[in-house]
């Protein structure tokens, strides 16, 4: 069976979505079509007996829109208040959407301290161990209300970091990471119309590590460099990654149908993985 085959088989799968795949480029407001394809293929692959994980970016995008405001606030107390308004309209449109589908979802807001304290971690294992013997999606974001650390990139990092510890944490299968491009390239595709596209990265070598690229848009936070930051995390956990395109949401079918979709980044679990070296930087 060769390495796209075997991802029919995985059970545990964590997806994440990021700001620029949930909103519209126009206006940043919320996509709700694209959100409901995503909840409607998440119900169906929970209802195939997959164990499934969304980590959801978007408090702060739809905060910021919700509050009449601009641009992304700069300081601190700003996104924070941006996080507060937004991350409880997106749950209640999450929970909305899927509740057409008889789907139960669960909130889980992570924040650095919990994850580098054994119990406050364990705690966190056991909720999402029980959540999903109950059938229940967890929707899982960093609590910017109330942390700074986070905000700031200096704790978890964005949701490409968060997902990878998620998916560490919980023994995930797969990551698949939803970009605003459609996979790794040798070069920043947009600048360099030469740049090359890579499947499969065997193994996550300095050289590919090299071939990030900070990028963005207004409305999201992550580059490539974070995504192959989060691959280093899954694959040394043992989970292989997928980084395929967000905009269009039927990808995420592709990818656990085999299909050569995205960049897949195959797991090589080191010995001895500890999560919390990754976290507090200890990693390289």
């Amino acid at each position: 069976m060769d390495d796209r085959q075997a991802i029919k088989e995985k059970k545990r799968i964590v997806i994440k979505i990021g700001s620029s795949s949930l909103t519209h480029a126009e206006t940043g407001n919320l996509d709700l079509e694209k959100m409901e394809k995503l909840v409607r293929l998440l119900t169906d692959l929970r209802n195939s007996g997959k164990e499934v994980v969304l980590v959801s970016s978007g408090a702060i995008a739809v905060g910021r829109k919700m509050l009449g405001l601009k641009e992304r606030p700069a300081d601190i107390s700003g996104k924070q208040a941006c996080a507060a308004v937004g991350q409880a309209s997106l749950m209640t449109i999450y929970q909305k959407l899927f509740s057409e589908y008889h789907q139960l979802t669960a909130q889980i807001l992570l924040t650095k301290y919990i994850m580098i304290n054994d119990i406050s971690r364990q705690n966190a294992r056991n909720t999402f161990e029980k959540l999903n013997e109950m059938g229940v999606i967890p929707i899982v974001n960093e609590n910017d209300t109330i942390s700074t650390e986070e905000i700031k990139e200096l704790g978890l990092g964005e949701n490409d970091t968060l997902s990878a510890i998620v998916a560490a944490l919980i023994h995930a299968d797969l990551l698949i990471l939803l970009s605003d491009i459609d996979g790794l390239y040798s070069d920043d595709p947009r600048k360099n119309e030469k740049a090359e596209f890579i499947s499969l990265v065997p193994e996550l070598t300095e050289e590919y590590i090299t071939m990030g690229k900070g990028a963005g848009t207004s409305f999201g936070t992550g580059g490539m460099k974070t995504k192959l930051s989060a691959a280093r995390i899954a694959a040394d956990s043992g989970a292989d990654m997928v980084i395929t395109n967000g905009n269009r949401i039927e990808n995420i079918r592709a990818v656990l149908n085999g299909e050569p979709v995205g960049t897949l980044v195959l797991a090589h679990k080191v010995p001895n993985f500890h999560l919390t070296n990754y976290i507090s930087g200890k990693e390289e």
